[in-house]
């Protein structure tokens, strides 16, 4: 049994469309983006969200990315 495997099946499933509730942590790279984080660890960048970190707030899932060493998911204030 493979560790990163068993680490990999029980990470939730987020879909396109998915409205998710974050805490929305610090500045993104591009100008107004805004980054929470799920339970998991999985980053999630919410464009146009810059004025509300600090908060929580409701987002709706625009894409999800799977790179080399995790997922990206990429979001707007719903």
């Amino acid at each position: 049994l493979n560790i990163h495997e068993l680490g990999n099946a029980v990470k939730p499933v987020v879909h396109t469309g998915e409205s998710l509730e974050v805490k929305l942590i610090r500045e993104g790279k591009e100008p107004g983006q805004a980054l929470a984080y799920m339970d998991d660890g999985t980053m999630i960048v919410v464009g146009d969200a810059r004025q509300l970190i600090g908060k929580t707030a409701t987002v709706r899932v625009t894409s999800v990315l799977q790179t080399q060493s995790g997922k990206m998911i990429f979001a707007k204030i719903a």
